[in-house]
């Protein structure tokens, strides 16, 4: 699919979905990787991680769609446009859209599993921590490096 494709797909989930047209760009953005897609609240464009489209599918691409769609028609109308308003969560869950996009697979998963002494409360943490600095968040015993780069 190019932009073009991903132009006049917008469009029409824009029409049949909420009965109001799509004005501005819809563009592929291979920079984006933690999101699926992106609405711009100065020029009114939107920008969708292909991810989506390559990994996922198309259905997962018209949730996107919906969702970034949900951001501009509220907007537009001066309503709550933001992830945490009503008027966001009732439209999204009314046309079908996803609220959290899918993990793509340059995501990383947790490389670390820290463990407590005491309770054995888990944490998983992207990043090496120092032992020294943390305890657990339960019962304040010592943490220890259970597995390292088990989940990565």
């Amino acid at each position: 699919m190019n932009s073009d494709t991903l132009q006049k797909l917008v469009e029409k989930i824009s029409v049949e979905s909420f009965g109001q047209t799509f004005d501005y760009n819809a563009t592929f953005n291979t920079r984006l990787r933690t999101t699926g897609g992106r609405y711009d609240l100065r020029t009114h464009n939107i920008d969708i991680n292909p991810k989506m489209l390559t990994e996922h599918g198309v259905e997962t691409l018209q949730g996107v769609i919906k969702h970034e769609l949900c951001h501009y028609h509220l907007h537009l109308n001066n309503k709550g446009y933001r992830h945490r308003d009503c008027d966001f969560k009732k439209l999204l869950a009314e046309v079908g859209g996803l609220r959290f996009a899918p993990l793509s697979s340059n995501s990383s998963a947790h490389a670390y599993r820290y463990i407590c002494t005491e309770c054995g409360q888990p944490y998983l943490r992207k990043r090496k921590i120092d032992l020294k600095g943390y305890v657990c968040s339960r019962c304040h015993g010592r943490l220890k490096l259970q597995k390292e780069a088990m989940y990565k």
